[in-house]
């Protein structure tokens, strides 16, 4: 018996997986994969300095991206750092999301239009606070640490993710099934995570990776700033910082960190673009 196809499943079909999500795929696998192998693995001790080991030397089968004014071996701390990077932007992305989706959802459904104004607004002042403003904050109150810094990027990301969940909740909620079940008697609680979640989960992935990406770079400036993840800890914003001053002698030492955390950045964004184009129906309109 032959397989009928539904239009939905024609228009799944028709979504193919492009060239962006599968290039972010690749450069956000190599930052995972960095980090899964710095657990198990790494050809020197990240922050042991050695004196027997020369300082500032350039690549060679030893030491595969040479070694820092320290002597410490580069890629060890490269695949230290990207540990260190993916857990901010892990934490920091779940802190704005934890926050941010039941604000925005509660702006939205709340039969008190009051609420939506004063949750609107206040994420309009959040806004005003970026994550390096928040970090100095805290940074004058507790002493600097990568808690410090994943919980400054968090709290900045909150509006983001309040917007997008707010969006996509008020255009759930006109849907006639929700009405339905609203006339039906269902609780909003019940509502929000029967119908609205299921519904808005696509375009909060979306923001995930987006915000992510920025995470990535906000705790790269914070680190150079001396704001974020304290030595000896590598950090690739932290390694940016302690290689300016050998950057006519060993450009190197900037090189690596900075390329690093190109990739990651460049590779998240370009993830977030491409499951923007493979879950958003009406990017199909567009094709």
């Amino acid at each position: 018996m032959s397989e009928v196809a539904t239009p939905t499943v024609r228009r799944v079909r028709r979504r193919h997986v492009g060239p962006t999500l599968i290039l972010g795929s690749v450069l956000v696998g190599l930052v995972v994969l960095a980090t899964l192998v710095s657990l198990v693995w790494t050809p020197y001790d990240p922050t042991l300095v050695d004196s027997r080991v020369p300082r500032l030397l350039g690549p060679s089968a030893q030491h595969w991206f040479g070694t820092d004014a320290l002597g410490r071996d580069v890629f060890s701390r490269i695949l230290l750092g990207s540990r260190t990077t993916l857990f901010v932007g892990l934490v920091a992305v779940g802190v704005a999301a934890a926050v941010g989706i039941p604000l925005g959802l509660l702006a939205a459904m709340s039969p008190r239009r009051w609420l939506d104004e004063v949750v609107m607004r206040v994420g309009d002042v959040m806004l005003a606070f970026p994550a390096l403003l928040l970090a100095i904050m805290f940074a004058a109150v507790f002493t600097r640490s990568t808690q410090l810094a994943m919980l400054a990027i968090g709290i900045a990301g909150i509006p983001a993710f309040a917007r997008v969940a707010r969006a996509g909740a008020l255009q759930v909620m006109s849907l006639d099934y929700v009405l339905a079940a609203r006339v039906a008697g269902r609780s909003p609680l019940a509502i929000a995570v029967r119908h609205v979640l299921p519904n808005i989960a696509s375009i909060v992935i979306v923001q995930a990776s987006v915000s992510f990406a920025l995470a990535v770079l906000a705790e790269a400036g914070l680190s150079y700033l001396g704001l974020g993840t304290p030595p000896p800890t590598p950090s690739w914003g932290l390694m940016l910082y302690e290689g300016q001053d050998f950057l006519a002698q060993h450009p190197l030492l900037v090189v690596f960190p900075g390329g690093a955390i190109a990739i990651a950045v460049l590779g998240f964004n370009l993830f977030g673009d491409g499951l923007r184009d493979l879950l958003d129906p009406r990017m199909e309109a567009v094709r």
